[in-house]
């Protein structure tokens, strides 16, 4: 883990920089106050605090996009 990726997986949070990144339960995550649904192989980015999701299985990665 470096300070441009945090990996979790589900029940866990951490900060990426500055910014909250967390795992509330299978599938659903929240990035900076921001919440979403995300599927298994999906990315999402979060356009407001330039954050990407991207879910493999249990494994959630967030990166500065």
């Amino acid at each position: 883990m470096s300070e441009e990726t945090l990996t979790l997986e589900p029940k866990k949070h951490g900060k990426l920089g500055i910014i909250h990144c967390g795992v509330t339960r299978e599938g659903f995550i929240g990035v900076g106050g921001d919440v979403s649904d995300i599927k298994d192989g999906e990315e999402i980015v979060f356009d407001r605090v330039g954050v990407k999701a991207v879910r493999k299985g249990g494994e959630y990665t967030f990166s500065k996009a």
